[in-house]
């Protein structure tokens, strides 16, 4: 699955609980060999969470940087887990403005140690419990639950359990466990976009550039192994466990005029 900005005419998925569209579908409209894919609809609202300052950022910066640009005054509401009262919230406050240019942002930071999370359960729970209530987005992006770090891997399990009816797409994050996922959905991704993603980190992130794998090469090339597996040339890639399917009546012009473009 590729999910990219649709053309006009395509048969569309929708929320059931709402008149949102959260997909719309159809053919590939060109070289042989590529996977299917997938539109998103129009957006309103985005959910964006992190257990740490600077995950949603290394991995779903340059699909942010696409999806804020292609809706102007959409509404991004973030949560981050750790880092309130550090350098790290201001740092994710300036990295999160310039990744959702032209987007409604509201970004709470919380305190709960970094590393230890599963130790602060209650507290997750509780603060994704209050964010969830607090919005109703058309699309979730957060870590996925095969991620090895404990602090990811828990935010993924609280959020399964509290976005039930949404589109949520779980990121990658690159680190020494040697633990990318099987990845099923793929955002292909600009050159100037992929470009933006690997400045904005270096710039916004100060606080991580003595660490080893935080460089332009390693956002660069699993962006570029995402695009070999997309053939794109550039992607970010997702872990999507659910998709919910709607099959609705539809005018058989329609599928000829998708299948034609």
């Amino acid at each position: 699955m590729v999910i990219t900005s649709p053309p006009a005419g395509l048969i569309g998925v929708t929320n059931p609980h709402e008149d949102k569209r959260w997909i719309l579908s159809g053919p590939n409209p060109g070289a042989e060999g590529k996977c299917s894919i997938m539109f998103l609809g129009a957006l309103r609202s985005i959910a964006l969470l992190g257990a740490h300052c600077d995950d949603i950022a290394i991995g779903a910066g340059a699909t942010l940087d696409q999806l804020c640009r292609a809706h102007p005054g959409v509404r991004v509401d973030a949560l981050v887990l750790s880092g309130a009262g550090t350098p790290r919230e201001q740092e994710e406050h300036s990295a999160l403005t310039a990744f959702c240019p032209g987007a409604e942002l509201n970004l709470r930071v919380d305190a709960l140690p970094d590393g230890r999370q599963p130790a602060a359960w209650e507290s997750a729970k509780s603060a994704v419990a209050e964010f969830r209530r607090a919005v109703e987005p058309d699309l979730v992006i957060g870590p996925q639950r095969g991620d090895a770090h404990q602090d990811h891997r828990q935010l993924a399990e609280l959020i399964s359990q509290e976005f039930r009816d949404h589109l949520v797409l779980g990121y990658e994050i690159p680190k020494y466990e040697g633990d990318l996922p099987n990845v099923n959905a793929y955002v292909p991704v600009t050159q100037d976009s992929k470009e933006r993603k690997v400045e904005l980190l270096h710039r916004h992130y100060p606080s991580q550039h003595d660490r080893t794998w935080f460089d332009a090469d390693t956002f660069s090339g699993l962006m570029r192994v995402r695009g070999v597996q997309s053939q794109t040339r550039w992607a970010e890639a997702f872990v999507a466990e659910k998709l919910l399917i709607e099959i609705p009546a539809v005018d058989p012009s329609k599928i000829v005029e998708a299948r034609n473009i």
